[in-house]
């Protein structure tokens, strides 16, 4: 099971996070703009069914990415089998293909482009990054999985 840089479990989602999922997804629904998050529907890899969640898509020069801040979770092994999805918030949604970077290309990727990222961020939204993401990219990279997700026409 991997370690994120702060020693816990990469899977263990906090329970407020648990607590507070049901509540931001109907708002995303609702299409409320809560910063970068969007709703993510990805084919199921067992049932086959859609599965959707809340997950935070960064927008870097043009591209999309999306970061498994929690490990290997539901989504992002439905998302790894699935190679595709709808990415969604109120009305508006688009399909998308999925990518999954390999560790050295996700650690650039910590490093090269979301350090800068998170450092335009105002205060209040730089405070939800935890700060070994950007002082351990190539740890971050082995308990983070990190898929670029390309828009379809």
């Amino acid at each position: 099971m991997p370690v994120e840089p702060g020693g816990r479990s990469a899977t263990e989602i906090p329970w407020f996070i648990r607590a507070i999922n049901p509540l931001v997804q109907t708002l995303l629904e609702w299409g409320i703009p809560m910063g970068p998050n969007m709703l993510l529907t990805v084919r199921g890899r067992k049932s086959g069914q859609p599965r959707t969640a809340g997950v935070a898509v960064v927008e870097i020069e043009g591209r999309h990415w999306v970061i498994g801040s929690y490990g290997e979770v539901n989504w992002v092994r439905n998302l790894r089998a699935a190679g595709e999805g709808v990415m969604h918030r109120g009305r508006t949604s688009q399909r998308v293909v999925a990518r999954e970077l390999g560790k050295a290309e996700a650690a650039v990727f910590f490093r090269e482009l979301l350090a800068p990222y998170v450092a335009a961020l105002p205060w209040i939204g730089r405070r939800w990054v935890p700060a070994e993401i950007l002082e351990d990219p190539d740890g971050t990279a082995n308990a983070f999985p990190v898929f670029e997700l390309r828009v379809q026409p």
